[in-house]
């Protein structure tokens, strides 16, 4: 058995690993590169599509999805294996994706550019929607000489590191670890000791600081900014991190330790997965399943409200606070946040929250470095309202959680991170004994 890494290796985005076997090739995860990889999404994959017999995926997310309808394009004949909530969730993802497409090349046209063609279309999604086939968690399962088991990675609803097993060999493929410090969803299970992990390093050099500390901080930061009559902007990924911020203002709301005021999520697709929740109920943590049963949604503060058209976007801009805006996208690449911020980084009542990462060179990290002027939509925006950073909010393990997870392994592949993070990780697992090492594009790994 060897496994092939053709995304992630050394970046964050792109997960997409070939694993073979008495010649079965088992396709783990096919997802797209994002920000500055982005030009990548129509290169050739590495591999032949055609030869492809199965994919299993991790979770829904578009850097572990996004590239599936263009493996159908080019020869993809085989079923994608997927948990409930993924199969729900994949959709809102890649229609969402394909419609920024449309509009990229929209405004191309419009520039008197000439666009290049789509590289998938509606036509894939629905081929694709017709090859998904519903796994669930624990039940081991074969395909091809593979047996494999699933299990709660802790990430997203759904989300599942992958055992792989085939003649007394075993392979773990991480997916995304998710933070188990957090509320919302079950912790990570605890993966068995195999003959090769293959593991995220996201966070591979810094631990997060203790969540409850995190939630003190939102507070007093939501109470600094609402008592001025000012507006706080929180950009935030439309999947799991925005349910994520509106379960703790009903939190925050419900113990009185913040005032009640408007909240707008101003995302199309967070309101789509926000419909979705309910019918995943099973896969929260039972914390949520409680309120739940009670006939209550987790994910709603008092005053909440889904703004859908663009005229209801832009509404928010002439409205005073105090209020809170959540918008797309998480790492301020594009998206309604960005005509929020235009507005609002003047005034110095205001404030931005940072909950996720961002990426090297973007508005994120200027903000963060505390730059007094910002370029956006071709002017220069002066910046006097504040940033304020709570990584605590990751979805993601922290390193400390990342060498817990670890403990048992002896030889670790590093997938999914940035060179420097993935690097401080090895060195840490090697001071613990552990065989551990930086995947590369398309070096196969014996197992």
């Amino acid at each position: 058995m060897q496994i092939t890494p053709f995304g992630a290796a050394q970046t964050v985005t792109g997960s997409c690993h070939l694993v073979e076997h008495r010649d079965f090739r088992l396709l783990l995860d096919c997802g797209a590169y994002q920000g500055a990889d982005e030009e990548r999404n129509e290169e050739p994959f590495g591999f032949d599509p055609q030869h492809i017999d199965a994919v299993l995926i991790s979770h829904a997310h578009n850097d572990h999805i996004g590239r599936l309808p263009l493996l159908l394009r080019r020869g993809y004949r085989g079923r994608v294996y997927v948990t409930e909530p993924t199969r729900l969730i994949l959709p809102v993802i890649l229609q969402d994706s394909l419609k920024l497409m449309q509009e990229e090349r929209e405004r191309q046209r419009r520039k008197g550019r000439e666009a290049p063609p789509l590289p998938w279309d509606e036509n894939d999604l629905a081929e694709l929607y017709g090859r998904l086939e519903e796994v669930t968690y624990y039940q081991t399962q074969s395909l091809g000489p593979f047996r494999y088991r699933l299990r709660d990675a802790g990430h997203l609803p759904g989300s599942a590191f992958i055992q792989l097993e085939a003649d007394d060999k075993t392979l773990i493929f991480s997916g995304d670890l998710g933070h188990r410090r957090k509320d919302v969803l079950t912790d990570p299970d605890y993966p068995a000791q195999v003959d090769l992990m293959v593991c995220e390093g996201t966070y591979g050099d810094r631990s997060h600081r203790p969540f409850a500390a995190t939630l003190e901080e939102f507070a007093d930061i939501l109470n600094g900014v609402l008592s001025q009559e000012g507006k706080v902007f929180i950009p935030s990924f439309a999947l799991e991190r925005t349910q994520e911020i509106l379960f703790y203002i009903r939190e925050l709301e419900q113990r009185e330790a913040i005032p009640v005021v408007p909240v707008f999520v101003d995302s199309p697709m967070a309101s789509k997965i926000s419909e979705i929740y309910p019918k995943v109920r099973d896969f929260f943590s039972t914390e949520v399943q409680h309120i739940y049963s009670h006939g209550l949604d987790p994910f709603r503060p008092k005053r909440l409200d889904y703004t859908q058209s663009v005229e209801e976007s832009k509404a928010l801009n002439l409205m005073k606070g105090p209020l809170i805006i959540i918008a797309g996208n998480g790492m301020l690449s594009g998206g309604r946040i960005l005509h929020h911020l235009r507005h609002g980084l003047p005034e110095a009542n205001n404030a931005v929250i940072i909950t996720g990462y961002q990426p090297r060179g973007g508005l994120g990290e200027l903000l963060i470095h505390g730059a007094e002027t910002v370029r956006m939509f071709g002017e220069t925006v002066r910046v006097r309202a504040k940033t304020h950073t709570l990584g605590g909010f990751s979805g993601h393990a922290g390193r400390d959680e990342l060498l817990d997870w670890l403990d048992s392994e002896k030889r670790v592949a590093l997938v999914h991170g940035e060179v420097d993070k993935l690097q401080s990780l090895g060195q840490a697992l090697r001071e613990r004994g552990k065989g551990a090492f930086l995947a590369e594009w398309g070096k196969p790994i014996e197992v």
